[in-house]
């Protein structure tokens, strides 16, 4: 794999990160050491600067690499922070080499998300309602401090207490309290929108079905957002970018970002990847999609499972000329012997719903056939990553190191297969 490593990078198109490098001061390691190793330690599971340091001591295919330099764990950290969008490049790249090579072939794709913690603290941050009882707290020491400096003349103050230098520190965390404010107010002015819009939708939805079988709906209605911040909503100070989502592995809940990645079902390469930090995966479809080179031109059709349907994303691959196929609710994981081998339904008429469309196209012989790769295409590389490799959490902060980070994984995971699918 190390020799694999150095022999595509040899392949590589570097002038960019050259371009980074001045004809003065020290002599720099080389970019085809340091890319080497961040590569090999991400393909192998070792993501800590300090550990890839500690490797080219230790490990051969590390020493391999760096051809007996050792490279402080700070020079290691300051290129992945340096040249983020630079490997981002070479990710497109390695598609290229993979197709060149025949062993990409883009015609069918998977796409999956998952969360991946932030390099975050839920200790480290704020609630909405929380931050608004704090400010009223501060505002009262301030006011109390200021009186007891006023009176400072008159009685002898506690032993060690220097008020300026108090009320200092209260005012600083106001400062900080009311940007954090700011931001809440504004994601909540965001969320709004998008809920609103949903909730339109379903009406939309809710009217259409009732038009189409003549009777209301069973259920009660959709109730319209309710605007605003909410008390829960949270702030984080060490990444505020980090969002509280919901982790699948033990319903709790941390700061986190999401996900996402694009798989071709024949190579189980992957063909596109994006970051974000929206809890929901509804609006990560289309821009992984298009997140796809345009070297590798575009997939046939598209697996997704329930968490992406809406009439947008479906009408975003009609126009984008790419099937899609996205479940319109929970698969079930033990089919009847009689729902797996009945016969296939009627088309719907052509005015029918999004979602019976939908459905149809899930129960056709080639619909079947299609989404049912989707698990055993994109959900197995995220378990590869997340499992194998060991990638639960970031180690950059903000959103575009995270997702220059992500990159990062994405590309490492590519070489691993690649190695595989080269040796095949």
């Amino acid at each position: 794999m190390a020799r694999f490593i150095v022999g595509v990078i040899g392949l590589l198109d570097l002038s960019n990160f050259y371009a980074w490098y001045a004809p003065i001061g020290g002599q720099a390691f080389a970019p085809e050491v340091l890319l080497g190793l961040l590569l090999y330690g991400y393909a192998t599971g070792v993501f800590s600067s300090r550990k890839i340091e500690k490797a080219t001591h230790e490990s051969i295919p590390f020493r391999f690499i760096a051809g007996g330099l050792h490279p402080d764990h700070s020079t290691i950290a300051e290129f992945r922070k340096t040249f983020l969008a630079e490997i981002t490049e070479l990710f497109v790249q390695v598609l290229v080499l993979a197709h060149e090579a025949g062993v990409l072939k883009l015609g069918n794709i998977s796409l999956d998300g998952s969360k991946i913690h932030a390099d975050a603290s839920k200790s480290h941050a704020v609630s909405y309602g929380r931050l608004l009882t704090l400010q009223d707290v501060l505002r009262a020491e301030v006011a109390e401090l200021l009186a007891l400096g006023e009176q400072a003349d008159q009685q002898a103050l506690p032993d060690g207490l220097d008020v300026a230098e108090e009320i200092l520190l209260r005012q600083d965390r106001l400062t900080q309290l009311e940007k954090a404010q700011a931001i809440l107010e504004a994601r909540a002015k965001e969320r709004d929108a998008a809920e609103q819009a949903e909730y339109e939708a379903k009406l939309r939805a809710r009217e259409a079905k009732a038009q189409e079988t003549g009777r209301q709906p069973g259920g009660h209605a959709p109730e319209p957002p309710t605007p605003g911040p909410r008390a829960t909503d949270q702030y984080n100070f060490t990444d505020p970018d980090s969002r509280i989502m919901k982790n699948s592995n033990n319903a709790g809940f941390d700061q986190s970002y999401n996900v996402q990645v694009a798989v071709d079902q024949d190579s189980l390469l992957i063909v596109s990847h994006t970051l974000s930090n929206h809890p929901n995966d509804k609006g990560e479809a289309l821009p992984t999609v298009d997140a796809i080179p345009s070297e590798l031109g575009k997939p046939d059709a598209g697996a997704l499972d329930n968490g992406y349907f809406s009439p947008k994303n479906i009408d975003g691959f009609e126009a984008r000329d790419i099937d899609a196929y996205i479940a319109t609710g929970r698969e079930p994981h033990h089919q009847s012997w009689q729902e797996r081998f009945a016969e296939q339904p009627a088309p719907p008429p052509a005015d029918a719903s999004p979602i019976i469309k939908m459905a149809y196209k899930l129960q056709t012989d080639i619909g079947k056939a299609i989404y049912r790769l989707r698990k055993c295409t994109v959900e197995p590389v995220i378990g590869i990553i997340k499992e194998v490799l060991g990638f639960r959490q970031f180690s950059l902060r903000d959103l575009a190191a995270a997702a220059g980070e992500w990159g990062l994984v994405c590309l490492a995971f590519n070489l691993k297969r690649l190695h595989v699918l080269m040796a095949g």
